[in-house]
């Protein structure tokens, strides 16, 4: 991909028509998690993040539910979220006989009622919310005592570089929590399916 080309991505991602988008969404490497060696990493890289005992999970986001459907193997009850109806499809035929449900809403304000998490899961989304500081806020409301947030997110082209820096984020997060990790991630090609020159990371915040 050339730097025009991530930058051209990058810039109109969140203005997509998901619907459209839902059918193709998982030939990307770390979409779909189609090749094992990927979809290892990302497991890998979960077992770190998400709590050792199996608990309730929120998955914001979700698209077609394939970081859902790591967190399901790894024993957790998974609920997820998108305003994709196709995506939410996907999903649900994706995750079929597990335990997770998957709603259609805004990962901003999520439509699960007074329902509480011991894990909310993000990748890729808050860059795209209006008022990132304010989602965060909600959703740090919806774990229970000990719960935790997972945010994977980035920067991405060269050119007209989008996203939310490491920084930035975690700068958000810290009034937020007891403890931050941020964890580099942008020289794990086996993460991404290639190798990628700009920033990706994952902030782990425990309440």
């Amino acid at each position: 991909m050339t730097d025009e080309t991530a930058d051209f991505t990058a810039a109109t991602s969140a203005n997509m028509d998901w619907d459209a988008e839902a059918a193709a969404f998982d030939d990307e490497p770390d979409h779909g998690l189609r090749d094992p060696q990927v979809r290892s990493a990302w497991a890998r890289r979960l077992r770190d993040w998400l709590p050792e005992r199996a608990g309730d999970l929120l998955d914001l986001g979700c698209g077609t539910g394939s970081l859902s459907l790591l967190a399901a193997e790894q024993g957790h009850r998974v609920t997820g979220v998108d305003t994709s109806p196709a995506m939410v499809a996907l999903a649900r035929e994706k995750l079929a006989g597990r335990d997770a449900a998957f709603l259609i809403g805004d990962a901003a304000a999520p439509p699960v009622g007074e329902q509480r998490f011991d894990t909310v899961l993000v990748r890729h989304v808050l860059w795209t919310l209006p008022d990132p500081g304010r989602a965060l806020r909600h959703w740090r409301d919806l774990l229970r005592p000990g719960g935790r947030l997972v945010l994977v997110e980035g920067v991405w082209g060269t050119l007209s570089p989008v996203g939310i820096p490491a920084d930035r984020l975690t700068a958000l997060v810290t009034p937020l929590a007891e403890e931050v990790r941020l964890e580099r991630l942008s020289d794990e090609a086996l993460l991404w399916g290639k190798d990628v020159a700009d920033e990706r990371y994952a902030v782990v915040a425990l309440t």
